[in-house]
Order: structure tokens, then sequence, then C-alpha cells
């Protein structure tokens, strides 16, 4: 006996993904009859067999089936579904935000259960559950940041226009594109105090070529004043970096991006402050009486010290990194308050935020950080740094609540990143395809059109030397000349890099680009993956494919929004997916084997890559992807 419950098919959940509290939803489990005939597809692979079991009207057999759910951290409910001519149906309300696990079990034995490809199986056990994600009725995400591109500046390493000043404290790198400093010094420590002088106003120059990429909304790492490169360690949460310009730069910057349709949005970096901070002072930099300095200091509440001064709570145990108490309620009005950090900016003409290490920010934080924001403006973005499945994230033995409608409209998406990779590097589609219908059946459908989709980020390694395969042990290593590809490494690697973009730009969510990915930048992790953006060469052509992907974006931005996905074929290193929207469709497909691919064509498709126009039959090259649309 064969039984079909495919969660991303509404012929058996009515709702796609997460759904709202008390909104009604219908499971249909169907009886099968084994291997009747293998699914309709649009296209038919004509180089290998593709079979999956088919929903039919056969007659139920004698059985009766449950239903089987549970609130996490309850008890679970058993409920009896009624018996249909294809087999049995139930439909459920909600009444609770949360997360729900749910399977089926027949009353003569054994289990429906979520299995391999997350497509429902007969288990004789109790098997793995299918994931609900249950929201608030009022969750929405801002439709601004939906189909667009972003682009991720670090802003020390971007671009510099004019002079920069010379800051105690800080050494100033005179030459652009040379390694930045890695190595500790005689007290072990590595003090990231080297600064190459990137700056607004060298952004602001850059804003036409950001255009021609396609780029929608830039995200900054952190902008406010600290003693480190990567700022990080806040000093002050209401001021500029001085080596970036003053607030007036940074205003002059959102206004001539917007004229552009360019958005900007800020790094969020409140778990943590600098140690050389107004707010703690442990060096007396600063004229406020920090909270490392007195115990009647008013910023003494923000932090927690086990013995004082020298013994306080820090991210990770970094001791310049003490870390902030969030309930205390001084801090929580100077960061939410209408004279806070988060309106301040925003009032500024940001579109919103990107929460760093958001793991390790209390729910009731999130939550008081999104109705400040949304308060001030209801279309700003908040994005969460968060490596896993955000809808059943356990964060220091808590399941966190991201996406239930008060907390988080997006997060960053590792998952994807990792299955992009995972499938350039070995060839296996069915690890792409399984992180893909994951992410739509765990997240509500606002969340997925949010989602940050990335290849490399500052706290990873390049994209393009991960493809490269070059590998080092110690940071030593990592700043020789053979951390660096020969060129037939990189034209291959590059070739990768362009299969990897093209999936990442045309599956659900934003597409993401690291500053200088595009221009084929190397480097291993922090800091080789912060180098200077070399502007004296670049790779056209790799710029114009980025282009290229962002024009195709642009044209067919009502699909990108908020369009819905569907795996058509996946069969080993061959993946065939459309995006769509009513009745329009644009298909990808990506060849990442040795072998020659076919498809079976039921009307006139063109390439939009190459122009080509295919009738009855596409004949696909090894380790090649092109984008297609019908022929109207």
């Amino acid at each position: 006996m064969k039984f079909y419950f495919n969660p991303l098919d509404v012929a058996c959940k009515s709702v796609v993904g997460a759904v709202r509290k008390n909104q009604r939803v219908r499971l249909n489990l169907f009886l099968t009859k084994e291997k009747e005939d293998s699914a309709q597809k649009e296209f038919e692979n004509l180089s290998a067999a593709f079979v999956t079991p088919k929903k039919t009207d056969c007659i139920a057999a004698n059985d009766t089936a449950f239903l089987l759910i549970n609130k996490d951290g309850q008890a679970q409910k058993h409920l009896e579904m009624e018996k249909t001519s294809f087999g049995w149906t139930i439909s459920i309300k909600i009444q609770e935000c949360g997360l729900y696990f749910y399977r089926f079990s027949m009353k003569k034995g054994g289990y429906v259960s979520c299995l391999r490809g997350d497509i429902g199986g007969f288990t004789d056990v109790e098997g793995g559950a299918f994931l609900l994600t249950v929201y608030d009725v009022g969750y929405q995400t801002p439709d601004w940041f939906k189909g667009g591109v972003m682009y991720q500046i670090f802003p020390d390493r971007f671009y510099r226009v004019g002079t920069t000043p010379d800051i105690k404290g800080r050494i100033i790198r005179e030459n652009w594109g040379e390694l930045p400093s890695f190595r500790p010094n005689e007290h072990g420590k590595v003090l990231n105090n080297d600064f190459f002088g990137g700056n607004f106003q060298g952004v602001k120059s850059k804003l036409s070529y950001l255009k021609e990429l396609g780029v929608t909304i830039i995200y900054f790492n952190p902008v406010f004043e600290a003693a480190s490169n990567h700022r990080y360690d806040t000093s002050n949460y209401l001021k500029i970096d001085p080596i970036l310009g003053t607030e007036e730069d940074f205003k002059e910057l959102v206004e001539e991006a917007k004229k552009l349709e360019i958005r900007v949005i800020l790094d969020g970096v409140f778990n943590h402050t600098g140690d050389d901070s107004v707010y703690f002072n442990k060096y007396g930099n600063y004229p406020s009486v920090g909270a490392y300095q007195s115990t009647d200091s008013p910023y003494y509440s923000w932090y927690s010290f086990s013995e004082f001064p020298n013994k306080y709570e820090s991210w990770w145990g970094i001791d310049i990194l003490p870390e902030v108490n969030e309930a205390s309620e001084a801090y929580q009005e100077f960061i939410f308050g209408k004279d806070g950090v988060l309106w301040h900016w925003l009032d500024c003409g940001i579109g919103g935020y990107r929460l760093d290490v958001a793991d390790e920010l209390p729910d009731f934080f999130l939550k008081n950080l999104r109705k400040s924001v949304k308060s001030k403006d209801k279309d700003a973005i908040i994005i969460g740094e968060v490596w896993e499945d955000a809808s059943d994230k356990i964060a220091y033995g808590t399941r966190r609540e991201y996406l239930q409608g008060h907390e988080l409209d997006s997060v960053m998406n590792y998952p994807l990143k990792n299955a992009i990779i995972g499938f350039i590097q070995t060839g296996n589609a069915g690890i792409l395809a399984h992180t893909v219908r994951t992410l739509i059946d765990h997240y509500p459908k606002q969340t997925v059109d949010c989602l940050m989709n990335i290849l490399g980020t500052h706290d990873t390694a390049r994209i393009l030397t991960v493809l490269g395969g070059k590998i080092c042990y110690n940071k030593e290593e990592m700043a020789s000349e053979s951390a660096f590809m020969n060129e037939n490494e990189r034209n291959l690697a590059i070739e990768k890099l362009k299969m990897a973009a093209l999936i990442q730009f045309t599956l659900p969510g934003v597409p993401c680009i690291y500053y200088g990915d595009e221009n084929a930048t190397e480097g291993h992790i922090d800091p080789f993956c912060r180098t200077c953006f070399d502007w004296e060469h670049l790779n056209e052509d790799l710029i114009g494919f980025y282009s290229k992907l962002g024009k195709l974006r642009a044209d067919f931005k009502e699909i990108f929004k908020d369009g819905g996905f569907d795996s058509v074929i996946v069969n080993g290193g061959f993946i065939v997916y459309k995006r769509f929207k009513k009745d329009n469709a644009v298909y990808v497909y990506v060849n990442n084997s040795s072998k020659p691919q076919a498809l079976r064509l039921p009307k006139t498709y063109k390439d939009l890559f190459s122009g080509n126009v295919f009738e009855n039959q596409m004949n696909i090259l090894p380790y090649s992807y092109g984008v297609f649309v019908e022929e109207k």
C-alpha cells in the first residue's frame, strides 16, 4: 500500500508553508496504487526516468486514518480523518501561534511520516514529523524589499575618496589593496585597528556602478563609531565613525541612493558594545562615566559584572566586547525610545536593520525592537542573523519565535547558501531541492519572499575561494601566495560561481552580493574575506554576468517578487525548476553533471541567455545552465 502526502501540493495541504492563526487548512492524505504511472510533468527528461507516485481516485482501503498533531512541548492530539474516495481528509483551524508537529497514523497499524524530500511515506513506527508554523494574523513584510537585489558593503574596504583622518589608536593603511593585518600583538590579541579608509563619499561615487548591477538595497556592515575596522565593537550608537564621514555625509548618501531607487539598511549590533565606548569606557577615552568606571554610571545596568570592574559577561568570552543586559530598562529606552537609536537612524532615511547575532537577543527584546521599528516606519525591514532553519531553531536551550509575527521579517539564508555550494561541489541536486522545499514549507510566504539569500559574507570565506577548492589550515597559509588560484583554477572557479549565482538569483528570496564577489575576489576567512575592492582590475565578464542576472530579476520582477516555486525535474546533477505567477513562468535549468540532458517540450521556448528558440526538444550540454520562457 502506498500513500501520497506532499505539503507543497495544494491538493494535499490547502495552504503552502506556514499558516495564519485561525486560518482553516485542509489536509488530504491520498491512497495510491503502487507505481501506477509517472507523475505528469511539464517537461519529460529524455535522459533518465523520473518517477514519483501519482494521486489516484482509487477506492480507499478499509482503514481509519488519524491526524497526530501537537504544539511544541505539548501533548499530541489524535484527530480522526474523514474517509473519501481518494483517501482521507480533515480540516483544522489552529487558534494559537507557535510551532506544531504533525503526521498521520492508521488504525490497523503504521504511520505516514515525513521522509526524505519532505514527502509522506509509510513507516511501521512513528517517524519524522511535518512542521507547521502558525503566525499572527497581522504579520506582514515590506513589499519594497521583495524582488530586489542586495549588495553588502564592508565600509572600510569598498572605496575611498579623499584623505583619511588620523585618529588616535588607529593605523591608516595608505596602500589600498594590501592584505589586512592578521597577526596578534605581543599580548596575543589581534587588534583589527588597521583602516584602509573606505568612506561614504567613496560609496556615493560608485552608486551608478551598483545601479548597473541591478542593486536595489545596500546593506552596510556597522557604520557607527568603533575602535576596530569591523566596527562590531560599537563606541557610540549615535555617531557615524569619523573615517566614514559625518552624519550629513550619510544622509546625503541615503538620499542620492534613493534617487536611483536604492534603499540603505544598517547593521544593528545590540547584543554587545565595545569596551572602548561611551557606555563602558574601560580606558577612559570618553568624557562619560562608563559602567567600568563606576557603579553609579547611568550605563551600569546595561552590563553584568560578576566581580566589579574586571570580571563581566562578554560575547563568547571576548573581553573587548562586553555583553549587554537586554533586560535593562535604561538600555531598552536608549535603543527603542522615541529619542533612541532605532528612530534616530530611521529619521535619516534608512530602510531598516540587519540584526547581528539575533540568536543571542532574547525574544522579548526582538518583540520590543519590532514594535519600535514598525511604529516609526511600518515598511522598514528587520533581518536577523540566524545560521539555521529559523522556524524551529533552539538557541541556548530555548525554542525561538523568530517568525511568528512579532519578531523578524526575514533571516540570512545560510541553509540555502550551504545547499547551493553543496550542489555545485557534489552534483547532488536532491540536497538543493530538499532545502528549498523545507524553507518554503516551514516559513511564512511573506518571509520566504524576503529571505536574504547569500553565497558569502564578512563571516565566511569568499565564495570564489570555496568553489575553487583552496584549503588552508592556518592564517599564515591564508596570507601566502599558495592561498590564491592560478589562472586556470580561477577560470574554472568563476564558471562554478556563475552557476551558483544563477541559482541564488532565481530561487525565492532576495539575492545578496557580498561586495567584490562579482569581481572574482578571493580570500579565506576573516580578515582575508574583507580585503579591499580591486577597482584597478575589473573582471568585466563576471560583472557583466551579475548585471545580466540583475536585469533578469528586474524584467520579471512580479514573478521574482512573490511568485511561486516548483521543482520540475531533480535527477542527479540535473535540476529544472520554475518560478511562476498566474499564467507567467520563468524556467531555470542547471546541468551540473558530465552527462548531456534532453527535454521534450510541449511548447516553444526561448533561452534568455543565448537567445535560442527551442521547439519540441531542448538539448542541454554538460555543466551548462540557462533560463527560458515560453515564446509567445
